[in-house]
């Protein structure tokens, strides 16, 4: 595996590679490595001659109420398991490589943001958009790589792909879970026993929202409705938001219809869990 930290070295290579007629596959993330991460290196090996991991702590997307330096970052270990999934370059760069100057020219998203957690952000998913916009340019992959645990930020990335014409294909990879169907996070460590015993139930309510439009139901109003009363009625959590949009527009749709999205964020004592599921209500019958 090839440590590169530079972006002039990261483009030689890149050239390098498209002259050789290799397909790339990149997964971009920031970095402390875990399970989901994985999965995507695994599927980026699967499809693609060379395999690119991008480990960067992007300042752009951090608010001024969320602490960028205190982002957990330990790239002596990401390093080791980026290893051990085949990964054949990581792209390594510091703030100052990326922005080393202030920017005179940033991406603003305009749909798909002020939903979901995007509601609660306000500027992160510019700061998302900018950074993939530079490191799309520099790695240009012939395959991007992101999970559909946060399945807002596969939308965002699915508009600044057919926006700005990327000649990118966007593979959106499962949900990693657990045996018991909790999504896998690193944020699951800080449950409490009792806790970790009741999170299945928000996969349990949204696989009962999908029965729900299988058999015919086709008002958001009452698949929210049930999704809130199963995790009410089996956990101690508070509900942060349980939404019906239309995906990967995000959009109200009523009645059901098309793709639809079914998207859950609840608080726990020291953690707050996300999860969706995606519905095509045509096939559902």
């Amino acid at each position: 595996m090839k440590i590169v930290t530079t972006i002039q070295e990261m483009q030689q290579q890149m050239k390098a590679c498209r002259s050789q007629g290799k397909t790339v596959g990149f997964v971009p993330t920031m970095g402390y490595l875990h399970e989901g991460h994985i999965t995507l290196l695994k599927e980026a090996r699967k499809d693609n001659d060379v395999v690119v991991l991008s480990v960067f702590v992007n300042p752009l997307q951090f608010g001024p109420n969320e602490d960028f330096d205190r982002y957990p970052r330990d790239i002596a270990r990401d390093e080791k398991m980026a290893k051990e999934a085949g990964v054949d370059i990581l792209f390594y760069p510091s703030v100052e490589e990326m922005y080393p100057r202030p920017l005179s020219v940033q991406v603003i998203v305009k749909e798909r943001v002020d939903v979901l957690c995007g509601k609660s952000r306000p500027g992160h998913f510019d700061g998302v958009a900018t950074v993939l916009t530079k490191l799309f340019h520099i790695v240009m992959p012939t395959r991007a790589y992101f999970g559909m645990k946060d399945a807002q930020q596969v939308a965002v990335v699915d508009g600044l792909i057919r926006d700005f014409n990327f000649p990118i294909e966007l593979v959106a990879v499962p949900t990693v879970r657990e045996a018991d169907g909790l999504a896998k996070s690193s944020r699951n460590v800080y449950l409490s026993p009792e806790e970790r015993k009741e999170a299945p139930a928000l996969y349990r309510a949204l696989q009962k929202a999908q029965e729900a439009i299988k058999n015919g139901e086709r008002e958001p109003a009452a698949i929210r409705d049930l999704v809130i009363d199963y995790i009410q009625t089996n956990t101690n959590g508070v509900i942060d938001y349980v939404e019906v949009y239309s995906y990967p527009e995000l959009k109200p749709v009523a009645p059901l219809s098309g793709k639809i999205i079914i998207a859950i964020a609840v608080r726990f004592t020291n953690a707050r869990l996300i999860d969706n599921i995606t519905v095509d209500v045509e096939s559902s019958y």
